[in-house]
């Protein structure tokens, strides 16, 4: 299972994500068409369309199996709180990054503060930290970072 198929799979999802933010597929007919296996589109459903990265999906059974995803909508301070609630005491780089893109993806975070959100949780800001205190220390800062960035001044 290559992930740059995994990447395709997710691109073409994000694409038919049409601007309510919703799309619905049958999933056997969309991995022939993909030319891939219905588990892999399991896998990259499951992997990139999770609540934590702003996604609700909804599985019916019957009639060959529909998958319905959609892109929660939040206003801004209820889109802080909720990555906020969803990290949790540890935070590793990659789904650090994940958050923040789909922070940017859905107009809540500008790009030039993700570059900052970034930059301040990325591995190299942090190697002086002790390995086991990284993903704590990551956490901590993101989830400061966000506060900071919802408050009005």
């Amino acid at each position: 299972m290559g992930s740059s198929l995994s990447n395709q799979i997710a691109k073409m999802l994000m694409d038919m994500l049409d601007a309510e933010g919703t799309t619905e597929i049958k999933r056997n007919d969309f991995a022939q068409a993909m030319g891939c296996v219905p588990s892999q589109i399991n896998y990259v459903i499951s992997s990139r369309f999770t609540p934590e990265h702003g996604y609700i999906v909804e599985s019916r059974r019957g009639g060959g199996g529909y998958i319905k995803i959609t892109r929660i909508a939040f206003d801004f301070p209820s889109a802080i709180l909720h990555t906020v609630n969803s990290i949790g005491d540890e935070l590793d780089a990659l789904t650090c990054r994940s958050l923040i893109l789909n922070l940017v993806q859905s107009g809540v975070l500008s790009r030039d503060g993700a570059k900052l959100m970034l930059a301040a949780t990325d591995e190299s800001a942090l190697k002086v930290v002790p390995f086991e205190y990284k993903d704590k220390a990551r956490a901590s800062i993101f989830k400061q970072m966000l506060l900071a960035y919802g408050k009005d001044d």
